[in-house]
């Protein structure tokens, strides 16, 4: 599988439905000396709890943990947006959490997070669309396009929503259509 030689500093990833499942799935393979940081929005209840983050840890190498306000993403670290929260990257690279209206009937949304990574990050970010049932993300992705960032969808066929992969082909061009287990192999190149 042949991967953008171009250096990517950061990795966005946006999921709804069956997006535990698909983050444990694609990072359980990548081991602690993964050297990108990542932001992950999931959509999921007001009231989760830290149950996800300690089954995420337990599962895999890398590091899970809710993002805090200000904190700079660090290599080898999986952020995810707290619940009902947005999550943002801010101009100095940080972490900002804002608690803003619903944006695509969602808090946390998957769109802030990819056009604030893409506006600080340009060609240097890679953005994964997983499993969802809504189009949450899509907007985010054409502004990741627009400033030159790789764009990988989970292919449709492989997912348990497919509605938000569905949508993120047909309205942007896919730099890379890649089967659920493979994302994690992908994912490793990319960190080379």
């Amino acid at each position: 599988m042949g991967v953008a030689r171009r250096k990517i500093k950061m990795i966005v990833v946006g999921t709804s439905i069956g997006g535990f499942q698909a983050l444990k799935k694609i990072f359980s393979p990548l081991p602690v000396d993964f050297n990108i940081p990542v932001l992950v929005v999931r959509h999921q209840a007001s009231d989760t709890d830290d149950y996800v983050i300690e089954a995420l840890n337990r599962e895999t190498q890398l590091q899970f943990k809710f993002a805090e306000e200000g904190e700079r993403p660090d290599a080898g670290t999986v952020y995810l947006a707290p619940p009902n929260t947005h999550m943002m990257v801010a101009r100095s690279g940080r972490i900002h959490l804002s608690y803003g209206q619903q944006v695509n009937h969602s808090r946390p949304s998957i769109d802030p997070l990819f056009i604030s990574a893409a506006k600080l990050y340009g060609e240097s970010l890679l953005a994964v669309v997983l499993t969802g049932a809504n189009r949450d993300g899509i907007d985010g992705l054409k502004v990741v396009k627009q400033n030159g960032g790789t764009v990988l969808v989970q292919d449709p066929e492989s997912a348990e929503a497919d509605i938000l992969p569905s949508a993120a082909i047909a309205a942007v061009e896919v730099d890379y259509l890649v089967w659920l287990d493979q994302i994690g192999s992908f994912l490793w190149e990319v960190n080379r």
